[in-house]
């Protein structure tokens, strides 16, 4: 059995005649750089994301860089983020010359406890930047109030949630919080979410910040076959700023009103994630359920904490991701039998050599105990039910 943690291969198969044509159109065209293929592309994005911008880029990190410098954020200022994130994120923060302010994890989200938020804000704090990790809207309802009520910029990392929606816990009787997500029992709950997805309260990420970034990192669930990324917002003046920075500072050719960078998405990109910009939600569906089989399963064995699912969100699941007792261990066993998993992240930032300093031992606990924990098991949404089976058959057998 030939297992991928993520199946490029088994998904170009099933589109390869649309991005075949897409890539032809664009090399016909000879228009690499800006063009067609580019402009609709974001006019698509921004449609399906429910947001009046969105400007392009060449990659998720640079998307990070250039929403701080179009908000103004640099040195002597603070931005409360996540520990347990991939780097880019305080990274950016760090190089603009800011500091990463530290809240600890929720324990069921992996995300951001916006109860812990307001301890942190200081005169300094000038963002919150939460991160929607493995797919899994962050509680953007109570990061919002904060910052307004703190006056401060929403900063969206979205690079790993692309389709993911939230919704206020107002508008969701409180009775039906906290359900654990299997298929059986998702099933008809995802039916219902999907039927009143058009009630107002919900909203897909990348809508609810000052500003949100996306990366199209190949692994993601809308992934290109290079790199790419998107900034969106709903604020022109923010638009207009982000459009300059990504054009060397430049509105007017050789005219360079601020500092910037060079940051574009190909159109050869453009193209392929114009193709795959339609199949999106179908994806994303596949990837629900198949987390939904790896639940049923994996719920059942002790000391095996499975993803939690709430009915104010819709988890897109680019990563499943569980909490295990003897990780290493469980890790090479599934290698033996040639399941491939990873850790996402074995190591909290806080804790990194570049970012020690920011954050002392001990004051992290739950992100420093989940780190060592968790382990994310293969998804995508071409992965096949046998295969599912074959997975959580072997670590059922290893922690009998």
């Amino acid at each position: 059995m030939n297992i991928q943690m993520v199946d490029l291969k088994r998904q170009y198969a099933k589109i390869k005649s649309e991005v075949d044509e897409a890539i032809a159109d664009v090399i016909s065209s000879t228009q690499f750089i800006g063009g067609k293929h580019v402009g609709e592309f974001e006019c698509e994005c921004a449609g399906y994301l429910g947001v009046k911008y969105a400007a392009s880029c060449a990659n998720g990190t640079d998307a990070l860089q250039i929403a701080l410098m179009a908000l103004g954020i640099g040195k002597d200022d603070e931005v409360i983020t996540t520990p347990f994130t991939f780097v880019a994120t305080t990274e950016m923060i760090a190089l603009v010359g800011a500091k990463p302010v530290y809240v600890d994890i929720d324990e069921k989200s992996f995300n951001i406890d916006a109860k812990k938020i307001r301890e942190k804000i200081t005169p300094r704090t000038k963002a919150i930047l939460p991160v929607h990790l493995y797919g899994n809207p962050a509680a953007m309802d109570e990061i919002c109030s904060i910052a307004k009520e703190h006056k401060l910029f929403v900063i969206e990392d979205s690079a790993q949630a692309f389709g993911a929606e939230y919704l206020s816990r107002e508008i969701i009787p409180k009775k039906n919080e906290g359900k654990i997500l299997d298929k059986d029992n998702y099933q008809s709950n995802n039916e219902h979410t999907q039927k009143d997805i058009s009630r107002d309260g919900w909203k897909k990420v990348c809508s609810f910040g000052d500003v949100a970034c996306i990366s199209f990192f190949p692994s993601k669930n809308l992934g290109c076959y290079g790199d790419g990324g998107m900034i969106t917002t709903n604020d022109q003046s923010i638009f207009n700023k982000v459009k300059m920075i990504a054009n060397h500072g430049s509105k007017e050719r050789y005219i360079h009103e601020t500092l910037g960078v060079n940051s574009r998405l190909d159109a050869l990109q453009a193209a392929i994630l114009r193709v795959k910009l339609k199949y999106i939600d179908e994806w994303n569906k596949s990837r629900i359920d198949n987390a939904g089989l790896y639940t049923k399963v994996l719920k059942n064995i002790p000391g095996v904490i499975t993803p939690s699912f709430e009915d104010y969100s819709k988890h897109v699941f680019h990563q499943y991701t569980l909490r295990v007792p003897k990780r290493d261990e469980l890790q090479n066993f599934l290698k033996e039998k040639n399941i491939p998993s990873m850790i996402y992240y074995p190591i909290p930032l806080h804790k990194q050599p570049a970012f020690r300093g920011f954050a002392g031992e001990g004051t992290l606990p739950i992100t420093e105990k989940f780190s060592k924990e968790v382990i994310s098991l293969p998804m995508h949404p071409e992965l096949l039910d046998d295969e599912i089976e074959y997975i959580t058959n072997s670590i059922k057998e290893f922690y009998s």
